[in-house]
């Protein structure tokens, strides 16, 4: 199901960046010859274009007819553009006609400028349509948190209040932390928001970190060597609130179905050992692979038991609940409900934090062993629940289109950015990089993308392989 989500996701933002690039293209009447949500190379899925008066399709066509090509079809519908869906998900592309880009090079470019090209236009218009598919993927992951707030409001639980503590990563355990602890302090500075807290603890350089342990505080000292350490081991979440076991729904067939355990059972102990924190059940599950264990819960207020026999992952195969709403009391939760027009600016100022929070952690991949954090598709997929959430999906594909945003306006040859840094000098210095430039540069450009894809995606091969996904 997360594979389905990230496809879905990248879909929409792929669809959108590229909508921002034809819109600007359209607006300054720049032919755009073909829009193509996933690269089609050798086959497309499906291609459609307007001439004659109708619309013409083609399903699962490898050869685009002639009659399909600008210089055969009657004036008015040449400047008609070609869409289509490719079979490649790893992006898509936007050929305007005049521009250097992944779908063309200087050969291209032979021919007698037109006045509907690309490279015919003024630089402030081809800023603009250069510029178009990342302002467009940052005003959406904005629409998007807006839409979030608006739907389903913003719920925090205050650190102070979440009343099983905390669970720590072996690299905080080994900082002096115990799970259960509640973080008070990080250095001079009180802390009530554990995001924030993970923010400061990466990010910050923190020193010092008072937390509550039962009925006392206690000072650590931190080593230096915590960021070094996640990027080295890949850590996801320095923490996460310690929740009740709660069932929210049961996978057809597995084990609790068919030992009758049912939604909002609430587990409270493992083969007659008391426990009712999610992360120490689940541990304790572990130990039971392929085994039969009695299982206690809760059920509309009384107390019950039932043996289930174990899957060989150790898993009941039930989906918890993680609604904090419905895994506090009302009151430990501080709920925010936005109206329509106080919910976009929420969604604005969240957005940009949010991407403060991201640039700020590339610096993370500078530290030893930074480059072995990078992660490829399965990364991405493994950002997704593995059962369906809209709320989630939503929230990861804000953060993806923020990403694709950001990582586009980088400088460098065969991204948006690479082009927006060479008509700012064509404005600047009023001098316009030659084509066989733009070609050479746009070359380099498509090899270190090509190189730092294969990285990405080997290091999740790697992982993958090693048993660590």
């Amino acid at each position: 199901m997360n594979w389905i989500a990230l496809l879905l996701s990248l879909s929409l933002l792929v669809a959108t960046h590229e909508l921002g690039h034809l819109c600007f293209a359209k607006l300054f009447h720049t032919r755009v010859r073909r829009y193509y949500i996933f690269f089609n190379w050798k086959f497309s899925i499906l291609k459609a274009k307007k001439f004659d008066g109708k619309w013409h399709f083609l399903w699962f066509n490898s050869k685009t007819p002639e009659s399909w090509d600008e210089k055969n079809l009657r004036p008015e519908d040449q400047d008609n553009t070609l869409w289509g869906l490719g079979w490649i998900p790893l992006g898509g592309y936007c050929d305007i006609a005049g521009m250097i880009d992944e779908t063309k090079d200087e050969k291209d470019l032979e021919s007698e400028p037109q006045p509907w090209e690309y490279r015919t236009k003024p630089a402030w218009q081809r800023l603009c349509i250069i510029s178009g598919g990342v302002l467009v993927n940052f005003v959406t992951a904005l629409l998007i948190y807006g839409f979030i707030f608006a739907q389903w409001g913003k719920d925090e639980l205050p650190m102070h209040n979440a009343t099983f503590g905390f669970q720590y990563a072996d690299v905080m355990l080994d900082e002096g932390f115990q799970h259960g602890d509640i973080i008070c302090a990080i250095d001079d500075s009180v802390v009530d928001d554990y995001t924030q807290a993970n923010k400061m603890l990466l990010l910050g350089n923190a020193s010092q970190v008072t937390v509550r342990r039962g009925n006392s505080t206690v000072a650590l000292s931190l080593s230096g060597h915590l960021a070094e350490r996640v990027n080295r081991e890949r850590v996801k979440s320095l923490m996460s609130p310690r929740t009740p076991f709660v069932v929210k729904s049961l996978v057809a067939g597995s084990p609790a179905e068919k030992a009758g355990m049912q939604p909002g059972d609430s587990v409270v102990s493992i083969g007659h050992v008391p426990m009712n924190v999610y992360q120490e059940i689940t541990l304790a599950l572990s130990e039971y692979a392929d085994k039969e264990v009695m299982v206690g819960f809760y059920r509309q207020g009384k107390l019950d038991s039932l043996p289930v026999n174990v899957s060989s992952q150790g898993k009941l195969g039930v989906q918890c609940e993680n609604d904090l709403t419905k895994l506090f009391p009302t009151e430990l939760i501080r709920h925010i409900d936005y109206s329509f027009f106080e919910a976009i600016p929420a969604g604005i100022s969240y957005g940009w934090q949010t991407l403060a929070t991201y640039v700020s952690g590339l610096k993370m991949l500078f530290a030893p062993g930074g480059t072995q954090n990078l992660g490829g598709f399965m990364s991405m997929a493994d950002l997704f629940p593995n059962y369906w959430d809209w709320h989630s999906f939503w929230n990861l594909t804000a953060l993806l289109a923020l990403i694709l945003a950001f990582m586009n306006i980088i400088p460098i040859p065969g991204l948006d950015g690479g082009h927006i840094v060479f008509t700012l000098w064509e404005i600047v210095t009023r001098r316009k990089p030659s084509d066989k430039f733009l070609s050479y540069a746009q070359t380099v450009g498509m090899f270190l993308l090509l190189a730092l894809m294969i990285l990405a995606n080997g290091n999740d091969i790697w992982r993958w392989l090693s048993g660590k996904f």
